[in-house]
């Protein structure tokens, strides 16, 4: 592991915390130091019973290390663990989630809002969602195929009536098919998703913005992986790039700090263009929101009890970092998206591998199947054999099922067909722009090995 930074700073922080109360009479707490000791030498045991999810190497699911100030900020916030339900809970960080969630909405260009943070992007789009149907009742939800599973089951736990539109080849919402869905009515939301879990595919949202002055219905944006690209457009392709510039015009959207926001889990946050909203949460509660006249985030909130922790790790990573385009958390986005059009160059030139025949990856998210093995293995047993090879030689990548017709020329249905696996590489870690070579190195003795041609 690398050298740890967090410990040295937490010992005299944690003391300068504890000054703040030092008024108040003594209180100790009295523990069994061996006890807790063997416990916590248990849990390290345990703990190593994992991928290397914070090394280079780790190139496979979602998972961005929470910065160095986030882990130090969330540690000290727990010696106190506040509640974001209410101010009484969680007097500091409350005020800390909102001035943090405000710099998000900035980033989106909206300075009206209604907006705060979640456990978790699947609570933020749900919450999206439940306002969604609640200004739209007993119209429809309609999402791409490629958007997340979480939207029919949130749509199912809300009782809404939900529709999938396909794909294309590369793994964006499709127009046409949309406009044929909206066609039959009834459409009172379109999700689209900037940023999509298996592609990393951005839907063409000024085209579905469009399509919204002609049917009427709101447009939500899953933009829970994807939404912080919108600090680099000049990094993007030219869609993606508009796509971005159009998310100011959608009803809501959804971001999770703790993907690439370099957040511990569990922080989502979710944003409303309309601040009237807030009215369809209206609730009594007599005995929480009385302590202040200012704004308890439960009162706009379906979770109740939240870590308040989360708020202050985000309020001080963006301190440190903040969301503006050209600084440097925005130039560590530019690292993990040149890192990826470099991967995917490489494999595009090694006959040995298939990547998307539609073009190269939008965003930080590679995908290819393997064009060709010995013997009778499919393709899908070859990518697993390589999944399984490259772990072995510490390189851990994912696995992902597509439509074999994405990586051939493009038919006049790309979008259907049999489903194959493929390899899925997530490099949104800054660091593998750096280690790319190394990675690539691996990769390919690895697929060596399982397919032979060495490159």
């Amino acid at each position: 592991m690398p050298q740890d930074p967090v410990p040295a700073l937490l010992g005299p922080l944690t003391e300068l915390l504890e000054t703040r109360f030092r008024d108040l009479p003594p209180s100790s707490q009295e523990i069994d130091r061996a006890a807790v000791t063997q416990v916590l030498e248990a849990v390290v045991e345990r703990l190593g019973d994992n991928y290397p999810y914070f090394h280079p190497f780790y190139a496979g699911q979602m998972l961005k290390p929470p910065h160095p100030v986030a882990r130090a900020a969330y540690a000290l916030a727990m010696t106190i663990n506040p509640n974001n339900h209410a101010r009484d809970g969680g007097r500091a960080s409350s005020q800390m989630e909102i001035e943090a969630v405000a710099q998000i909405a900035a980033m989106f260009g909206w300075p009206e809002y209604l907006g705060h943070l979640t456990s978790s992007g699947t609570i933020a789009n749900l919450e999206a969602l439940w306002v969604a149907g609640q200004l739209r009742a007993g119209q429809r939800i309609v999402a791409s195929a490629q958007a997340h599973y979480t939207h029919q089951r949130i749509s199912g736990v809300l009782k809404l009536d939900f529709a999938t539109v396909p794909a294309d080849g590369r793994g964006r919402m499709d127009l046409d098919a949309l406009e044929a869905e909206l066609r039959r009515g009834g459409v009172g939301t379109v999700v689209a998703t900037l940023g999509t879990t298996a592609l990393g595919a951005v839907d063409p949202l000024e085209e579905i913005l469009a399509l919204r002055q002609r049917y009427g219905f709101r447009v939500h944006v899953d933009a829970a992986y994807g939404g912080y690209f919108v600090l680099i457009p000049d990094a993007l392709d030219e869609p993606a790039r508009r796509a971005f510039a159009a998310i100011g015009e959608a009803d809501s959207i959804v971001v999770d700090p703790h993907k690439h926001g370099l957040q511990p889990y569990g922080c989502g946050c979710v944003l409303f263009r309309d601040p009237a909203v807030g009215r369809l949460y209206k609730h009594d509660s007599p005995y929480t929101y009385f302590t202040s006249k200012e704004l308890h985030l439960g009162e706009i909130s379906l979770e109740c009890s939240r870590a308040g922790a989360a708020a202050v790790a985000l309020w001080a990573t963006q301190k440190l970092l903040p969301l503006v385009r050209d600084g440097e958390f925005a130039r560590g986005l530019k690292q993990g998206r040149r890192a990826a059009l470099a991967l995917d160059r490489k494999l595009r030139e090694d006959s040995r591998f298939a990547p998307l025949a539609a073009g190269a990856p939008e965003l930080d998210i590679v995908v290819w199947a393997a064009s060709h093995g010995a013997g009778p293995r499919t393709p899908s047993q070859l990518a697993q054999n390589i999944f399984e090879s490259c772990a072995a030689r510490d390189l851990h990548l994912a696995l992902v099922q597509l439509p074999r017709a994405w990586f051939e020329a493009p038919g006049p249905s790309p979008a259907d067909g049999e489903r194959m696996t493929c390899l899925r590489s997530v490099l949104m870690k800054p660091e593998h722009e750096a280690w790319l070579e190394r990675i690539w190195e691996r990769l390919s003795a690895a697929s060596a090995d399982v397919l032979g041609s060495a490159r």
